[in-house]
């Protein structure tokens, strides 16, 4: 067949230039746009490329409101466009949030990702079923945005980018229309209801001809609406399913209640048969209901995380160089800007405090109610609220470099992928669909046989009543569950099988610096050990080498600096120290054995440290010049935090750089049997990986650099909540809260997250065994089948909610520790 100056797949005119064709029988046929291309490769790849050469008409023209037009997809293309929503990562793949329309329920979810993950280039994608929202990160080498988005339109799903205003009112929207169609179920159900009554109880027998034909007739009319308009969701979802061959739950359901309108309204017309609509009204109700609250739950429990995406404000109050204040956009801000803050206002952007002290309300961040106190040089979060004097911040991050805009996107990759228990509920519940097809198929077939005239209500109390709704909502209404509460107590999860691991965990190992103690390093000391060395030149020294760290101990050098002192060639050894020049001479500060190295004479002796604690060694060339002592107080509930993860059965470890002196001293204080100092990053991961080879699961706490292989390398990561931005993208979960006592809360809440799953998926499996049968022998009609149906979806619905009330144990009572010098 000869190519054409119309589309191959639909007829319409091909656009000039136009780039998409599809290859058949050894000739190139045009394309006008990306969503026939998408359909026609997805024909001839299945192996139905006959489609082309016997059918004898062109197929309908698909509605453009929800299919590819080539200039609708092909402008998502755009570098400067994409600026805006797609985030490069370090493989040179990119990823973007998009916001996705049609999505009803978990069916859907696999849909997209089956259809998406089989793409070429496609790395991975994950729907976030709670707010419609789908996360996808692909090679822009070898596939392009606009392909993806005419996919995704090619199933039936639209798809743009992610913008928390436009998809929290389409969210709104879909939900109002949800309501009107329960009220238009629920009230054809109670007059159909009251019609049908009447009829069960007196019978054909028991009431006039003409009064048993006006309430079959009434109730016909008020059943329509309900299944044309309140099924309808049903009916599309169903359709959309049979031609992308990937059958959902809305098959049989809107099998059941199309043959059962359709049946009772032949019925009624030819006055031979029996009637049913209120068991289709009642179905169409409670399944309606049963969807309504789950979405309700799942919108609810995600709504501390989706609030995130409006938490910063819109405007900010600029100050020029003149000191004269502005009006601007806050995603106007940029790196270096001044922002004035008055009380009551929102902080625009993360920043550094220049004047003024106040108090701030950080609760939408870390989950902690009372506010914090911040002064001059101190960091301010985007989206905490100032609550008493006003503020003038430098901004350090704004807009998408925010942190709050960092935390939604470890949200979505939190979907990215699934624990075992939910992916192996998605696969039940996908093949149940096509075995439940078969079974109620059979059923009816043996019914024929048995009793013709009740064939056909029998097949449908089988569709009704083991419809696999509560196994589709199992384990997703739980994870939901469970990560709002872990979000409101400030624990951010951002990967989705952290959960189950955390609850199968058997040791957790904390790091010393930062995570059990403050990270908040003070200088408490200095002796010199030369006359012509003053201890402030000493620490004005110490201070030119450590201007460019950000390690803890850095921060403790800072109010030391001279701007006449600077150091050039600078290197640091993690864990050990840093090195550099300064006036041409060579400087070291750190451990003993690092500061006094010296090649030409690798065995000359080392000074110890004057007395217990912390202590760094100044040398000049190799000799020591002065001693500096640091202190980091303990975390005031690092004792707790250890006592209550003993009290969940885990054993608890300790690893560290520092000095034996100073680790056993802080693990005598908090009760920790097992600890191991001086430890490198090396060292820190070969430990991990002796302890996984014994078949233990290890849960990592930590919050430096130093840190990063020993996290990437746990089974389950935490970082704190002043981790480096390194530490927090390796980790499996985040403490937006300063209290360490959230990892003992964390894994409870874990543990029973893990314990509703199991019940959810042991009682829908037990509830379609125990029900199938019932159904196929005739005991249970079809409108004791809808409310069976739709009870159990709302007992796994109601079990997944207890984790939104769900208490945690108190921790147990410790005596906190003396003080310690870390």
């Amino acid at each position: 067949m000869a190519a054409s100056a119309d589309c191959y797949h639909c007829g319409s005119p091909v656009p000039d230039r136009a780039p998409w064709h599809i290859e058949l029988d050894g000739e190139k046929h045009p394309l006008c746009c990306p969503g026939c291309e998408a359909v026609a490769h997805a024909i001839v790849e299945g192996g139905l490329e006959s489609y082309y050469r016997f059918r004898t008409e062109l197929p309908e023209r698909p509605d453009e409101q929800t299919t590819a037009r080539a200039d609708t997809w092909a402008v998502f293309d755009d570098p400067e466009l994409q600026a805006s929503f797609v985030h490069a990562e370090d493989d040179g793949r990119v990823h973007a949030t998009l916001a996705v329309e049609g999505i009803t329920c978990a069916a859907c979810a696999w849909l997209i990702e089956h259809r998406l993950n089989a793409l070429s280039g496609v790395t991975s994608s994950a729907v976030n079923l709670t707010h419609h929202r789908l996360r996808i990160a692909w090679d822009p080498a070898r596939i392009k945005l606009s392909r993806l988005l005419a996919e995704m339109a090619a199933i039936g799903y639209v798809a743009q980018p992610y913008e928390p205003d436009q998809a929290q009112k389409r969210l709104q929207r879909e939900e109002r229309m949800t309501v009107r169609r329960l009220i238009v179920a629920a009230v054809g159900m109670m007059q159909v209801m009251m019609f049908s009554i009447p009829i069960y109880f007196a019978g054909r027998d028991g009431m006039s001809a003409d009064f048993y034909a006006l309430f079959h007739w009434l109730s016909f009319a008020l059943a329509t609406p309900v299944v044309l308009f309140s099924a309808q969701p049903f009916f599309q979802n169903a359709w959309r399913d049979v031609k992308t061959r990937a059958l959902g739950m809305d098959v049989p359901v809107s099998i059941a209640i199309g043959c059962a309108y359709l049946a009772s309204a032949w019925a009624v017309i030819t006055g031979d048969g029996e009637v049913y609509f209120d068991s289709v009204a009642m179905f169409t109700f409670f399944l309606l209901f049963s969807r309504y609250i789950e979405t309700r739950a799942r919108r609810r429990n995600g709504q501390s995380g989706n609030a995130l995406s409006g938490v910063l404000p819109t405007s900010a109050t600029r100050l020029e160089d003149d000191d004269s204040e502005r009006i601007v956009p806050a995603n106007r801000l940029a790196e270096g800007d001044r922002v004035l803050i008055k009380p009551g206002h929102d902080v625009p952007a993360d920043g550094v405090i220049e004047q003024g002290e106040s108090s701030l309300d950080e609760s939408m961040l870390t989950g902690e109610y009372l506010p914090v106190t911040r002064c001059v040089g101190q960091r301010v979060v985007g989206g905490s609220q100032n609550m008493e004097n006003p503020l003038v911040i430098r901004v350090t991050r704004a807009g998408a470099n925010a942190r709050v805009a960092g935390i939604l996107d470890l949200t979505d990759r939190a979907f990215a992928s699934r624990p075992r228990l939910a992916q192996m509920a998605a696969r039940m519940a996908h093949v149940f669909v096509l075995r439940l097809l078969m079974v109620a198929a059979a059923v009816a077939v043996v019914w024929w046989f048995i009793d013709p005239s009740r064939m056909l209500w029998v097949m449908l109390s089988v569709l009704v009543v083991t419809c696999p709704c509560a196994l589709a909502l199992a384990t997703p209404t739980a994870l939901t569950a469970g990560h709002g509460q872990l979000r409101r107590r400030g624990v951010l999860v951002t990967r989705a099988d952290a959960l189950e691991t955390l609850s199968a965990a058997h040791r957790v190992i904390f790091d010393k610096t930062g995570t059990l103690t403050r990270g908040e390093m003070q200088l408490v000391d200095t002796r010199p050990l030369t006359d012509d060395l003053t201890a402030e030149r000493a620490r004005a020294l110490a201070a030119a080498l450590e201007a460019r760290s950000e390690h803890p101990i850095a921060r403790a050098f800072a109010p030391f600096r001279d701007a006449t002192l600077s150091a050039v060639d600078i290197h640091s050894t993690t864990s050990q120290g840093l090195e550099g020049r300064i006036d041409g001479r060579r400087w070291r500060l750190g451990k003993p054995a690092f500061a006094c190295h010296d090649p030409a004479s690798p065995n000359h002796a080392r000074p110890a440290a004057p007395d217990d604690g912390q202590w760094l060694l100044l040398t000049e060339n190799a000799a020591p010049r002065a001693w500096f002592r640091l202190h980091d107080a303990v975390r005031e509930d690092a004792a707790d935090t250890v006592a209550a993860l003993k009290a969940h059965g885990l054993e608890v470890e300790l690893l560290s750089g520092d000095t034996a002196a100073a680790v056993s001293e802080l693990a005598a204080a908090l009760g920790i049997a097992t600890w191991h100092a001086g430890q490198s990053p090396e060292n820190k991961l070969a430990r991990l990986q002796t302890l996984q080879a014994e078949g233990e699961s290890v849960a990592m706490i930590g919050d430096g650099i130093n840190d990063v292989p020993v996290l990437a390398g746990a089974d389950v990561a935490i970082a704190m909540n002043g981790a480096t931005d390194l530490a927090r993208t390796r980790a499996d979960a985040v403490l937006l809260s300063p209290r360490l006592l959230r990892i003992a809360e964390a894994v409870e809440i874990a543990r029973a997250t893990r314990r509703i799953m199991r019940q959810n998926m042991v009682w829908s499996v037990c509830y379609n065994a125990a029900a199938l049968p019932l159904a196929a022998v005739g005991v249970v009609p079809p409108w004791l089948a809808a409310i069976g149906m739709s009870a159990s979806s709302l007992v796994v619905v109601g079990n997944a909610l207890r984790l939104t009330r769900w208490q945690t144990r108190p921790a147990p009572s410790v005596s906190s520790p003396s003080p310690v010098a870390a």
